[in-house]
């Protein structure tokens, strides 16, 4: 530290030298103690700033703390949030993917979606009936908008109903199961308790405390009394097709369902052996009193192979007769289509494919009506 006894004890040779180092204008022409007092000067302001600077890194080095701690604060909870409002979100998902009907797994032997909706009741025995259901995606976006904020507690159910007669014309359908189903599947079985009465069921959606939001209702059945447990997969249905065919009335007038006949053709690869007006619908009168006309196409698919092989038609595998042949009957909508047949060795080591395209175009031609002459 320089102090005025250190610079007076020096000489004012030395003094002069200090002076002109410090850069003290007009040194060499001062006395001793005009260069003492110069150079304590110029040693003060030095200080001086010294200390400013000091004071200035000091406070620029502490405000970037302050805000580098008030950043990772404000970070933390965002962080926080984010985690959660994402596990919130994947949350919601689900529940929205078990609610769409629409996304059943093999809703039918086709490669499209469903066109319409549509639920059948399948008499499996005198205790139990299996439901089989297809629901198009723009009907689950009718639903969703229908029920509004009520959708977010809506869960897609099946109604068992249980028809009765009130004495007159008029039939009584009263609940007797709710079962709550899920997305991914279009089969249920609905265990009863008491056969020999009529039943239907109704599929759609229900939040608590509000109105059922009906998709679609399925044909009548009276389950006979006595039978024994059957199988539980379409693969016992199709074995014996008309035998559950005639189960869930088919063949009965007064409730006949034009969806229970596709869906059994479908599923067996086969026309059902019902009246010739019953299959075109109600539009056609069996006493001929108008004059209706309704013309469709199917087609059938047929071959041979090694009675031990799997075969299958646009993926999916169909039955061999025990001499290796087979013939399925199959849509032919309007439109074409591509259907790979494919042929594989029972040990796997070899495989045959053949590739069917179709293509169906339908017209139909302008009615003419001719006056009578008499």
């Amino acid at each position: 530290m320089i102090t005025a006894a250190n610079l007076e004890s020096q000489k004012s040779k030395e003094l002069a030298q200090m002076a002109k180092e410090k850069g003290v204008a007009g040194w060499h022409s001062m006395r001793k103690d005009e260069l003492v007092k110069a150079l304590l000067k110029v040693a003060k302001q030095k200080a001086k700033a010294k200390s400013g600077a000091t004071r200035k890194k000091t406070k620029a080095t502490a405000k970037p703390t302050r805000a580098t701690k008030s950043t990772a604060a404000s970070k933390k909870p965002k962080q926080s949030d984010s985690a959660i409002a994402k596990k919130i979100r994947t949350e919601r998902e689900k529940q929205e993917n078990l609610k769409n009907l629409s996304s059943a797994v093999g809703m039918a032997r086709r490669n499209t979606p469903p066109e319409k909706d549509r639920v059948i009741l399948i008499v499996r025995d005198s205790f139990w009936l299996q439901a089989y259901w297809e629901v198009t995606r723009a009907t689950v976006q009718r639903a969703k908008v229908a029920m509004t904020g009520l959708w977010h507690n809506a869960k897609p159910v099946l109604r068992l109903l249980e028809i009765t007669s009130d004495g007159n014309t008029n039939s009584v359908e009263k609940v007797v199961q709710e079962i709550e189903i899920h997305s991914g599947v279009n089969n249920w079985y609905v265990n009863i308790t008491e056969p020999c009465k009529n039943y239907r069921i109704a599929i759609g959606y229900t939040a608590p405390g509000e109105k059922f939001h009906l998709i679609s209702k399925s044909n009548q059945v009276c389950p006979p009394p006595g039978s024994s447990p059957e199988g539980e997969h379409w693969t016992d249905i199709t074995n014996d097709v008309e035998k559950y065919y005639a189960l869930s009335g088919g063949h009965d007038p007064r409730t006949v369902s034009a969806d229970l006949q596709e869906v059994f053709e479908e599923k067996a690869l086969q026309p059902m052996n019902a009246p010739a007006f019953e299959r075109l619908g109600s539009g056609v009168n069996a006493n001929g009193q108008r004059f209706n006309f309704q013309v469709d196409a199917h087609m059938i698919v047929h071959g041979a192979t090694d009675p031990r092989a799997t075969v299958t038609v646009a993926g999916e595998p169909i039955r061999l007769q025990p001499d290796g042949s087979f013939a399925l009957r199959l849509e032919l909508p309007d439109r074409r289509q591509v259907l790979p047949v494919v042929a594989s060795s029972r040990d796997g080591t070899h495989q045959r494919t053949t590739v069917l395209a179709v293509e169906r175009n339908t017209k139909v031609m302008e009615p003419i009506t001719n006056d009578d002459k008499t």
